[in-house]
């Protein structure tokens, strides 16, 4: 998803149940590392292949991937498909600067599972779960049984885009100055606090570009959907199959801006609105998140005695979760061993519990507790959107996600500009607008220009492009599937909608959606614009 820094881990949990551990291909030793070459980071020249195309003709060394480096997530390796099927990871090179195809490039890290029929195998099926930020190559094992479906025909692909993870990731402030940043007031209140916030954003910033300086102007999305496209040659397909979720549905759009003539079947769900910029989009979140939780509070209330948290309406409910912010911006509770649960972690563990029907019950539970004096839940739900591992140890996603952001949007932010816009987002949400407020502020000294005010998806000519939106979709918000299908152009974009909860559609089992997307990717079938699944 694109979403605000405060809330910016959907993206890679688009279909990730929170507190799932990820599994992929991880780092080890260079020499090690399976298909990768023994040059460093950027020293492989391009001029030996001549140019991207001449990078088109690399092969790929397909080994078995080993367990996920700390920048992917860490874990164990992935573990085989039913029928035994092995992951398989490997290494792409791409050239630094496409404005430079001559010049340097980058590594990025790849998996796959071949296709059950290969008789019948149309190609490689690329998925990109989302952030950005998200390692790719860490998540599509965690779900590769719930697209086995999808395997009959397509090997499934995904990948680390660059400044993620194995790609070359983007590196900013270690592990200590994280745990600090997280625990640190996220919404101030008065001069003091805003000063300190400011100082830290620019702290952090400072910290992006003496680790990573060189990456940063490098990626952006454009230059992630040019990769997707070398990807689709090397891979052997003469267009671009592709399975997009939150931001990813954003890099589908823009790839199919790029190459409207290089799509092939692609499907594009929790989607992205092209048209918001970065102020537009937060504030969609704001209302979303708010949604999800007046969802949760009637749930609560309709369940009676059997929930846990007081209130005769959702209207109490959730003045209880207010006033158990309240209470944390004072006096934060025990966490997780030393740690203690703040007001601004306990937001970010509620928001990750929204992402998900299925997490309600943590939520649930983990607000009875905080309540009680024991914040360890919320702050394990908070650790989890913040890349946190449970050794205390984060994965570079945060990174990523403000580097790639940062690339895209030219929006920058003032204190006093984000102070005059903090009464519309609290409109918007009693509970998330200052925290998604405040978070306009992500790319206030950023060392790198963004590139645009919206992305182009424009794709006149492109094959149909199926675009999925979930009515009941927190991060984003149900509106951005129309959007995106109307940008994308008459006759390229079908819009098909699930009437549910969470994040995503796919994933979320319903057979109606389910059986569109499979019967458009496998056999070709599009569904009919307006589409709608209960």
């Amino acid at each position: 998803m694109r979403t605000s820094p405060a809330l910016r881990a959907a993206a890679l949990a688009a279909t990730v149940t929170v507190l799932l551990p990820l599994t992929g291909c991880s780092e080890g030793g260079d020499e090690d590392a399976p298909g990768r070459s023994t040059s460093p980071p950027h020293a492989a020249n391009a001029a030996a292949t001549g140019s991207p195309a001449g990078l088109a003709a690399q092969e790929l060394k397909w080994k078995p991937c080993p367990a996920p480096s700390q920048a992917q997530g860490g874990g164990t390796k992935p573990s085989p498909l039913p029928g035994g099927a092995a992951w398989e990871c490997s290494f792409m090179d791409v050239p630094l600067d496409y404005a430079e195809p001559g010049g340097d490039t980058i590594e990025l890290a790849l998996i796959r599972a071949k296709a059950i029929n290969r008789k019948k195998r149309i190609g490689s099926l690329i998925f990109n779960f989302g952030g950005p930020g998200g390692s790719g190559v860490a998540t599509l094992p965690a779900f590769g049984t719930e697209y086995d479906k999808l395997r009959t025909r397509y090997d499934l692909v995904s990948f680390d885009p660059r400044g993620v993870g194995r790609s070359d990731g983007v590196e900013c402030e270690d592990d200590k100055q994280l745990d600090a940043r997280y625990e640190a007031d996220g919404t101030p209140d008065d001069a003091a606090e805003e000063k300190a916030f400011t100082a830290d954003t620019k702290a952090y910033a400072a910290a992006c570009e003496k680790n990573s300086g060189k990456a940063l102007p490098f990626v952006g999305t454009t230059n992630a959907a040019r990769d997707m496209d070398l990807m689709r040659q090397v891979l052997g397909d003469d267009r671009l199959y592709y399975f997009g979720i939150s931001y990813g549905t954003e890099l589908g759009g823009v790839y199919a801006h790029l190459f409207p003539r290089s799509v092939g079947r692609a499907v594009l769900d929790a989607v992205v609105d092209p048209t918001e910029n970065s102020e537009e989009s937060s504030l969609g979140q704001a209302k979303g998140f708010q949604l999800a939780l007046d969802n949760f509070a009637q749930d609560c209330v309709a369940r009676g005695d059997a929930c846990k948290l007081p209130g005769a309406t959702a209207a109490e409910v959730e003045q209880g979760v207010l006033d158990l912010l309240g209470r944390l911006e004072k006096k934060p509770v025990p966490g997780l061993g030393s740690r203690e649960l703040t007001q601004t972690q306990a937001t970010t563990g509620i928001a990750a519990a929204l992402y998900s029907k299925e997490t309600w019950p943590l939520l649930e539970q983990g607000l009875d507790e905080a309540d009680g004096g024991n914040g360890g839940l919320l702050l394990a739900l908070a650790d989890s959107l913040n890349g946190r591992s449970e050794d205390g140890h984060y994965d570079n996603s945060a990174a990523a996600f403000t580097a790639i952001s940062c690339a895209d949007s030219k929006e920058r932010f003032t204190p006093a500009q984000t102070r005059a816009k903090l009464p519309e987002f609290r409109d918007a949400s009693p509970v998330f607008g200052d925290y998604l407020g405040w978070g306009l502020m992500a790319c206030t000294g950023w060392p790198v220009a963004g590139a645009w005010e919206t992305p182009d998806v424009s794709a006149p000519g492109a094959a149909p492009v199926l675009v999925i939106g979930n009515t009941g979709d927190p991060a984003t918000p149900y509106a951005g599937a129309k959007a995106m299908a109307d940008e994308l152009g008459l006759g390229v974009g079908v819009e098909l909608t699930y009437k549910g909860q969470g994040h995503g559609a796919y994933n979320s089992g319903n057979a109606c959606v389910q059986k569109a997307v499979g019967g458009y990717l496998l056999d070709g079938k599009v569904p009919a614009d307006g589409k709608v699944c209960g």
